[in-house]
Protein backbone atom coordinates (compact mmCIF):
# COMPACT_ATOMS: atom_id res chain seq x y z
CA UNK A 1 0.00 0.00 0.00
CA UNK A 2 1.04 3.12 -1.03
CA UNK A 3 0.71 5.87 1.94
CA UNK A 4 -2.23 8.91 0.51
CA UNK A 5 0.46 11.92 -1.00
CA UNK A 6 0.22 15.33 1.76
CA UNK A 7 -2.11 17.68 0.07
CA UNK A 8 -4.23 21.18 1.22
CA UNK A 9 -5.74 23.88 -0.40
CA UNK A 10 -3.51 26.22 -1.70
CA UNK A 11 -5.78 28.95 -3.17
CA UNK A 12 -8.52 29.50 -5.15
CA UNK A 13 -9.32 31.69 -8.26
CA UNK A 14 -12.26 32.74 -10.01
CA UNK A 15 -13.27 34.98 -12.64
CA UNK A 16 -14.71 38.31 -11.87
CA UNK A 17 -16.77 41.26 -14.00
CA UNK A 18 -14.99 44.26 -12.13
CA UNK A 19 -11.95 43.29 -10.81
CA UNK A 20 -10.82 46.60 -9.27
CA UNK A 21 -14.41 46.58 -7.37
CA UNK A 22 -13.40 43.25 -6.11
CA UNK A 23 -10.24 43.56 -4.98
CA UNK A 24 -10.94 46.59 -2.89
CA UNK A 25 -13.55 44.62 -1.36
CA UNK A 26 -11.61 41.76 -0.46
CA UNK A 27 -8.73 43.99 0.70
CA UNK A 28 -10.37 46.75 2.59
CA UNK A 29 -12.98 44.63 4.33
CA UNK A 30 -11.47 40.70 4.63
CA UNK A 31 -8.08 41.77 4.81
CA UNK A 32 -6.36 40.46 1.69
CA UNK A 33 -3.48 42.14 -0.05
CA UNK A 34 -2.39 41.98 -3.08
CA UNK A 35 0.76 39.78 -4.11
CA UNK A 36 0.93 40.44 -7.51
CA UNK A 37 -1.38 41.96 -10.39
CA UNK A 38 -1.02 41.91 -13.93
CA UNK A 39 -2.04 41.66 -17.21
CA UNK A 40 -2.65 38.04 -19.07
CA UNK A 41 -3.83 37.62 -22.82
CA UNK A 42 -7.42 37.37 -22.42
CA UNK A 43 -7.33 40.35 -19.24
CA UNK A 44 -6.15 41.29 -16.16
CA UNK A 45 -5.20 39.27 -12.98
CA UNK A 46 -4.93 40.08 -9.39
CA UNK A 47 -3.61 37.42 -7.02
CA UNK A 48 -3.94 38.36 -3.30
CA UNK A 49 -3.05 36.77 0.42
CA UNK A 50 -3.00 36.86 4.40
CA UNK A 51 -0.27 34.45 4.54
CA UNK A 52 3.20 35.41 4.20
CA UNK A 53 3.87 32.03 3.70
CA UNK A 54 1.77 31.71 0.66
CA UNK A 55 2.21 34.08 -2.63
CA UNK A 56 -1.62 33.47 -3.11
CA UNK A 57 -4.46 32.51 -1.77
CA UNK A 58 -7.42 34.16 -3.37
CA UNK A 59 -7.03 34.84 -7.72
CA UNK A 60 -9.26 37.09 -9.35
CA UNK A 61 -9.42 37.31 -13.22
CA UNK A 62 -11.29 39.60 -15.46
CA UNK A 63 -13.51 37.33 -18.34
CA UNK A 64 -16.82 36.87 -15.90
CA UNK A 65 -19.57 37.36 -18.26
CA UNK A 66 -21.84 39.85 -16.99
CA UNK A 67 -25.21 37.98 -18.44
CA UNK A 68 -24.83 34.90 -16.36
CA UNK A 69 -28.14 33.61 -15.02
CA UNK A 70 -27.14 32.05 -12.01
CA UNK A 71 -23.72 32.55 -10.14
CA UNK A 72 -21.42 29.19 -10.35
CA UNK A 73 -19.44 29.83 -7.12
CA UNK A 74 -21.18 28.24 -4.28
CA UNK A 75 -19.70 30.11 -1.68
CA UNK A 76 -16.44 31.25 -0.45
CA UNK A 77 -15.42 30.63 3.36
CA UNK A 78 -13.03 32.41 5.87
CA UNK A 79 -12.52 31.27 9.11
CA UNK A 80 -11.97 33.67 12.01
CA UNK A 81 -10.36 33.68 15.15
CA UNK A 82 -13.08 34.33 17.85
CA UNK A 83 -17.05 34.91 18.23
CA UNK A 84 -15.92 38.92 18.63
CA UNK A 85 -14.40 38.55 14.82
CA UNK A 86 -17.96 37.15 13.17
CA UNK A 87 -19.59 39.93 15.22
CA UNK A 88 -17.31 42.89 14.28
CA UNK A 89 -17.33 41.92 10.90
CA UNK A 90 -21.11 40.96 10.67
CA UNK A 91 -21.87 44.35 11.80
CA UNK A 92 -19.55 46.07 9.80
CA UNK A 93 -21.18 44.42 6.55
CA UNK A 94 -24.05 46.73 6.80
CA UNK A 95 -21.54 49.48 5.55
CA UNK A 96 -20.64 47.28 2.54
CA UNK A 97 -22.17 47.34 -0.85
CA UNK A 98 -23.37 43.38 0.06
CA UNK A 99 -26.32 41.74 0.76
CA UNK A 100 -26.54 40.34 4.46
CA UNK A 101 -27.82 36.80 4.28
CA UNK A 102 -27.86 36.42 8.24
CA UNK A 103 -26.20 34.83 10.83
CA UNK A 104 -27.29 31.16 11.32
CA UNK A 105 -25.33 27.60 12.90
CA UNK A 106 -24.54 24.51 10.93
CA UNK A 107 -24.26 23.06 14.53
CA UNK A 108 -20.46 22.27 13.96
CA UNK A 109 -19.83 26.72 13.19
CA UNK A 110 -21.27 29.90 13.78
CA UNK A 111 -21.56 31.89 10.83
CA UNK A 112 -22.50 35.14 8.96
CA UNK A 113 -22.96 34.89 4.92
CA UNK A 114 -23.31 37.58 2.99
CA UNK A 115 -23.73 38.14 -1.23
CA UNK A 116 -19.99 39.85 -1.82
CA UNK A 117 -20.68 42.93 -4.50
CA UNK A 118 -20.45 40.40 -7.64
CA UNK A 119 -23.31 38.66 -5.83
CA UNK A 120 -21.12 35.37 -4.29
CA UNK A 121 -22.06 33.64 -1.46
CA UNK A 122 -19.19 34.43 1.75
CA UNK A 123 -19.23 32.58 5.14
CA UNK A 124 -17.39 34.37 7.67
CA UNK A 125 -17.22 31.43 10.32
CA UNK A 126 -16.53 30.30 13.93
CA UNK A 127 -16.68 26.45 14.69
CA UNK A 128 -18.48 25.27 17.92
CA UNK A 129 -17.80 22.51 20.14
CA UNK A 130 -20.67 20.43 18.49
CA UNK A 131 -21.20 17.84 15.33
CA UNK A 132 -24.24 17.23 13.66
CA UNK A 133 -25.23 16.20 10.31
CA UNK A 134 -24.94 18.34 7.40
CA UNK A 135 -26.98 20.57 5.51
CA UNK A 136 -28.15 22.17 9.04
CA UNK A 137 -28.63 25.63 8.92
CA UNK A 138 -30.76 27.25 12.38
CA UNK A 139 -30.70 31.44 13.07
CA UNK A 140 -29.06 32.68 15.35
CA UNK A 141 -28.87 35.62 17.22
CA UNK A 142 -25.44 37.49 17.16
CA UNK A 143 -26.62 39.77 19.51
CA UNK A 144 -26.83 37.87 22.51
CA UNK A 145 -24.24 37.88 25.51
CA UNK A 146 -21.47 35.27 24.87
CA UNK A 147 -23.46 32.59 27.25
CA UNK A 148 -26.51 32.91 26.40
CA UNK A 149 -25.55 32.42 22.50
CA UNK A 150 -23.74 29.52 23.20
CA UNK A 151 -26.21 28.33 25.54
CA UNK A 152 -29.06 28.39 23.00
CA UNK A 153 -27.18 26.57 20.17
CA UNK A 154 -26.34 24.47 22.39
CA UNK A 155 -29.94 23.71 23.39
CA UNK A 156 -30.91 23.19 19.58
CA UNK A 157 -28.47 20.78 18.24
CA UNK A 158 -27.54 18.43 21.58
CA UNK A 159 -31.36 16.47 20.75
CA UNK A 160 -30.28 16.32 17.02
CA UNK A 161 -29.74 12.63 15.27
CA UNK A 162 -26.16 12.07 14.84
CA UNK A 163 -25.76 15.27 17.54
CA UNK A 164 -21.70 14.45 18.83
CA UNK A 165 -19.19 16.38 20.18
CA UNK A 166 -16.29 18.37 17.71
CA UNK A 167 -13.66 15.99 19.11
CA UNK A 168 -15.84 12.75 18.86
CA UNK A 169 -16.25 13.67 15.26
CA UNK A 170 -12.91 14.20 14.51
CA UNK A 171 -11.39 10.92 15.83
CA UNK A 172 -13.88 9.39 13.17
CA UNK A 173 -12.49 11.46 10.23
CA UNK A 174 -9.10 10.74 11.83
CA UNK A 175 -10.08 6.73 11.43
CA UNK A 176 -11.62 7.17 8.17
CA UNK A 177 -8.68 9.32 6.55
CA UNK A 178 -6.16 6.70 7.41
CA UNK A 179 -8.11 3.73 6.24
CA UNK A 180 -9.04 5.86 2.62
CA UNK A 181 -6.16 4.46 0.13
CA UNK A 182 -5.34 6.99 -2.73
CA UNK A 183 -6.73 5.94 -6.04
CA UNK A 184 -3.85 6.81 -8.15
CA UNK A 185 -0.77 6.56 -5.83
Amino acid sequence: MNPKPKLWLSHVGFYVTDINKMVDFYTRFIGFTVSDRGMRPDGEIVFMTRDPSEHHQLVFATGRPGDLSFNVINQISFRLDSLQTLRDMHAALKDEPVQILGPVTHGNALSSYFLDPEGNRVELLIGTPWYVPQPCRLPVDLSLPDEQLWASIEKQVVGMPGFKTHEQWQQEIEAKLAAAQPLLF
